[in-house]
């Protein structure tokens, strides 16, 4: 399993501020260190006016979540008449990666998201539905190792939005140099009270 996990490559890192919560992807399409494919692949999905969520993992299991993503959100904005909460976006890909346990799809998400009262909320999943939440920075993909040791290195509690963009990118850029399955740019979506800031990075291609 840990090969199909691997098979495209990806570094997906979602990190807390104040009042804020960034999430950011590399774009490399690859297969394994032997292909690069594009370099513009979508990882990361907005499913609420102040939620993302990325899908790091195979290709085509990425694409097929968050199609019935999609599918289930809209359905229950027309049910409830609201908008789900991160916490509840949670939970809901926590059950629906359960109900596909015995023939899973590869795929580990990451939730990033601020709720009702801007408080940011960050939580990653493995590929059954474990949901494990944190105050201050989640991890997913190839890169994870990486990227756990710059985040720890560079994120501290209270950062505005800028310092959480400068802060979001270098971690994603130091990570991904070390990996040689990710990379080659990347994406940065920083979510506020009152707007969503989305900047592209550009990255070693060798």
């Amino acid at each position: 399993m840990s090969g199909l996990m691997e098979y495209n490559g990806s570094a997906i890192v979602a990190m807390t501020g104040e009042n804020c919560v960034g999430i950011a992807a590399d774009t490399r399409h690859g297969i394994r260190q032997l292909q690069t494919v594009s370099c513009n692949r979508q990882k990361t999905f907005q499913v609420t006016d102040q939620c993302f969520v990325g899908l790091a993992g195979l290709a085509t299991d990425v694409q097929t979540l968050s199609q019935l993503l999609n599918f289930r959100m809209k359905l229950f904005t027309l049910r409830e008449e609201r908008k789900m909460q991160p916490r509840m976006i949670g939970n809901m890909i926590s059950s629906m990666l359960y109900e596909k346990r015995f023939g899973p799809w590869f795929t580990e998400p990451v939730v990033a998201g601020l709720d009702d009262n801007h408080k940011p909320f960050v939580c990653a999943f493995d590929f059954i539905g474990c949901l494990s939440t944190a105050e201050d920075f989640v991890v997913s993909g190839t890169t994870s190792e990486q990227l756990f040791g710059v985040c720890e290195s560079f994120w501290r509690p209270g950062m505005n939005k800028d310092e959480l963009f400068e802060t979001l990118s270098q971690c994603l850029l130091s990570g991904v140099d070390r990996d040689c399955l990710a990379g080659w740019g990347g994406v940065v979506h920083v979510i506020t009270p009152d707007e969503i800031i989305t900047k592209k990075l550009k990255g070693r291609m060798d």
